[in-house]
């Protein structure tokens, strides 16, 4: 099956379906898109399948050659992004031919960038998924990021209905964010002074933020847990260890762990996190369990919506 060749592979470009869910039983992580929200875009403006693989580029630098007719999408982050030399449009939908070159050039704004095809990566599933996650070698191609020379699969799909979403409804890139954390059955350890020196104060993201989790740096938190067992991590989870430094566990994040969790920050707000640069600050709000449901299923509501007002083109 014909599809592109990685001539540049950029710094960290990743094949990713939703993630690979049911398996830490057997120690595996989730994986998936940092960024679901302009994943889920990518693969809407083609028409694709929710859980069709698409390509997760951290920073930036790809470049591939097209071996098929088909179309594709580029959302996230903010990148200058080349067809043949040419500069083209982020957030809406385009074609290739056999042998163009499509670039997608360092990141400017935001740190994730997703490109989509029509049909999806043809990638075989490994445990159900084929979610990259390079820590477990699992998913994607050998497990691993993409190297110059590999090949990606896909089909021959061109979109029958050119489009593009309303600047409007796009998602924006800032240097700052404020999370949403749903409290969680061990922050009555974390005494009243400590949670209001959490939630009160601004943090900045370090340099050791990656697909694993992102650690803070800020006013240290401490708790009055000791020697706890391990158990198993949620997405978003906020672990305290014993430097009082916040991390917030990500997508690839271990599947049990033994710091106390005062809380987990809700996805949609790990989405806008995932698109921080180091030295951005955050802020951390609580709210309820009920909050954070209305909260999902508005932005589920609110993008099947946009997604009746894509912009023909």
């Amino acid at each position: 099956m014909n599809g592109f060749l990685v001539q540049q592979p950029g710094l960290l470009s990743l094949l990713q379906d939703r993630g690979r869910y049911g398996a830490h039983n057997l120690g595996l992580t989730t994986g998936g898109p940092l960024d679901f929200v302009a994943f889920g875009w990518a693969n809407r403006l083609l028409e694709n399948e929710f859980n069709a693989t698409a390509l997760e580029i951290g920073f930036g630098g790809l470049t591939l050659e097209a071996e098929v007719e088909t179309s594709f999408a580029i959302t996230g982050a903010q990148a200058p992004c080349a067809l043949n030399g040419e500069s083209l449009a982020q957030w809406q939908t385009h074609d290739i031919g056999v042998g163009d070159k499509l670039e997608i050039g360092f990141v400017s704004q935001g740190t994730r960038v997703y490109l989509a095809v029509g049909g999806g990566f043809d990638i075989s599933p490994s445990l159900g998924s084929s979610a990259t996650v390079v820590r477990e070698k699992i998913g994607g191609i050998r497990g691993d990021k993409l190297q110059a020379g590999d090949r990606l699969p896909c089909r021959s799909s061109k979109t029958a209905r050119p489009c593009r979403l309303p600047a409007a409804v796009r998602p924006e890139y800032g240097q700052s964010a404020s999370l949403r954390v749903v409290l969680g059955y061990q922050h009555a350890a974390f005494g009243p002074a400590q949670q209001w020196r959490f939630f009160n104060s601004e943090y900045r993201l370090t340099e050791r933020c990656d697909r694993m989790g992102f650690r803070l740096e800020g006013e240290t938190v401490h708790c009055d847990l000791v020697g706890m067992l391990s158990e198993g991590i949620c997405h978003g989870a906020i672990q305290i260890p014993a430097d009082g430094q916040p991390i917030v566990l990500m997508n690839d994040r271990q599947t049990i762990g033994g710091y106390p969790k005062i809380g987990s920050v809700i996805g949609h707000d790990t989405a806008r996190l995932a698109q921080l640069t180091p030295g951005s600050s955050v802020r951390f709000e609580a709210i309820g369990i009920e909050q954070a449901h209305s909260i999902h299923c508005l932005e589920r509501a609110r993008f099947e919506r946009s997604s009746l007002r894509l912009e023909p083109i």
